[in-house]
């Protein structure tokens, strides 16, 4: 498993606690249009989560530019150095 296979699987998981769904199956191209319960509180609480779970802080811009899964695994990575 690489580090990416790492950050995604560990982002499934915050995702499904966070949308309280453990069915939840998160693709790298997946939104928040794609997710019924995605709104902005809960949006604000992913934030949260991914940066208490992975020990990093995103900036304004870069929460701006996460569009989706995908772009959120690749912001995780370079934030880390995986």
């Amino acid at each position: 498993m690489t580090q990416q296979d790492d950050i995604l699987a560990r982002l499934i998981e915050i995702l499904r606690e966070v949308f309280d769904d453990d069915t939840l199956i998160a693709r790298p191209d997946m939104t928040a249009d794609d997710v019924e319960e995605w709104d902005s509180m809960s949006h604000i609480r992913l934030i949260l989560s991914i940066e208490e779970a992975f020990g990093i802080k995103f900036s304004t811009t870069e929460i701006g530019r996460l569009e989706n899964v995908g772009t959120i695994a690749e912001t995780i990575a370079a934030k880390t150095g995986a």
